[in-house]
């Protein structure tokens, strides 16, 4: 299964968004060594400075990034909740059937 992981970097300049990958079994949550070796693969050596705020921290001094916040994990499962936006504009492309007699 894949999971998106969504994170903040704190730069001096300001916050930068960015996502990562992993995959994992299914129903498994992500855990802390397969955080840390992601960010890694992402050229982020960090350790878990928060574990319950999910806050990492550099390990190298001098860094040009203060932290990592993970915002939000995305298994992939599909949201319930329909897009009334995109069932209109959907609805609109499609061609329309001619009335009935």
């Amino acid at each position: 299964m894949e999971c998106i992981v969504h994170f903040d970097v704190q730069h001096t300049e300001g916050v930068k968004s960015l996502r990562g990958l992993l995959f994992l079994e299914e129903g498994q949550t992500p855990g802390e060594q397969e955080l840390v070796d992601m960010f890694k693969d992402m050229k982020f050596n960090v350790r878990l400075e928060d574990r319950e705020k999910l806050i990492f921290k550099p390990l190298a001094p001098g860094e040009k990034y203060s932290e990592i916040r993970i915002t939000s994990f995305d298994g992939g499962k599909k949201n319930s909740k329909q897009d009334n936006e995109l069932k209109s504009i959907v609805g609109n492309l499609l061609p329309q059937k001619p009335a009935g007699l």
